[in-house]
């Protein structure tokens, strides 16, 4: 499984998820620029996601949702605030309604997804920072770690298709 380690910390509001790919670093990127494959590993397998607009430059927004198994939609966006291709990029990651207008009741995370280079291929760590202890309490809650982590660990798989 890519998925080697997760941490939060109540403190500095963060969680952070590392994995490992056996792909170098500019396939990861192509994975996570390109929203048709960021589409087939975004979601967990119980919850497939669908792009509906997604680039990644310095203020774009990108719109998605994910569809549940019983045809529920969750839809979300980001804000991209930064892009160091192929390593880097950050983005503001929200909960929204079903026009995609932000959800004021869900909280926003501030997002930074890196890709280094490794023997093995790549290692990513994600790292989502809250603005409240009740904002990541409340993810965690929701099951954001088991639904990022069981959507992660598709890369792998998905890569040797």
């Amino acid at each position: 499984m890519p998925v080697t380690d997760v941490t939060h910390d109540f403190e500095s509001l963060n969680l952070t998820i590392v994995a490992e790919f056996a792909a170098p670093v500019q396939r990861i990127w192509d994975l996570y620029a390109d929203p048709r494959q960021l589409e087939k590993v975004w979601g967990p397998p119980s919850h497939p996601a669908t792009f509906v607009s997604h680039e990644l430059t310095v203020g774009a927004r990108t719109t998605y949702f994910m569809t549940g198994p019983e045809g529920e939609k969750y839809a979300g966006y980001w804000i991209v605030t930064l892009v160091e291709e192929p390593t880097r990029f950050c983005f503001d990651d929200g909960f929204a309604d079903e026009d995609f207008n932000p959800n004021p009741d869900m909280p926003v995370s501030k997002n930074e997804f890196r890709f280094e280079a490794i023997d093995s291929g790549t290692r990513a760590i994600f790292s989502s920072t809250y603005e409240s202890r009740q904002g990541l309490e409340k993810v965690l809650a929701m099951g954001v770690i088991e639904g990022a982590s069981s959507a992660i660990n598709q890369i792998d798989e998905f890569l040797l298709a």
